[in-house]
């Protein structure tokens, strides 16, 4: 199959880019049936996490909660599951580095 370079409108800004010969043979390599929607700028905004993304896109609660090892209160990004332990950042890292050894 042969491919040429095609001009795509961003749906994000409206801009116009190029998708090119390459990038639709990456495509099709790849089997993505879908041409790009947003500008190489848009895109990397929304990796960044300026475009959220991610299905759903709530914003990441933190919880408060008291540390299992030192009693510290600490807060984490996700509900704690009751039964299992939860560490601040120091005593997380001291427990990874000591598996890590």
């Amino acid at each position: 199959m042969e491919f040429h370079d095609k001009v795509l409108k961003c749906s994000e800004c409206g801009a116009e880019f190029v998708f090119t010969s390459g990038e639709q043979m990456f495509f099709a390599d790849k089997g993505f049936k879908n041409e790009p929607k947003r500008c190489k700028g848009c895109k990397a905004k929304r990796a960044e996490g300026g475009g959220g993304g991610g299905g759903g896109s709530a914003p990441r609660s933190e919880t408060k909660t008291t540390c299992s090892q030192c009693g510290k209160e600490t807060t984490v990004p996700f509900r704690p599951t009751q039964g299992r332990p939860v560490f601040c950042r120091e005593c997380f890292q001291a427990r990874r580095s000591m598996g890590a050894a």
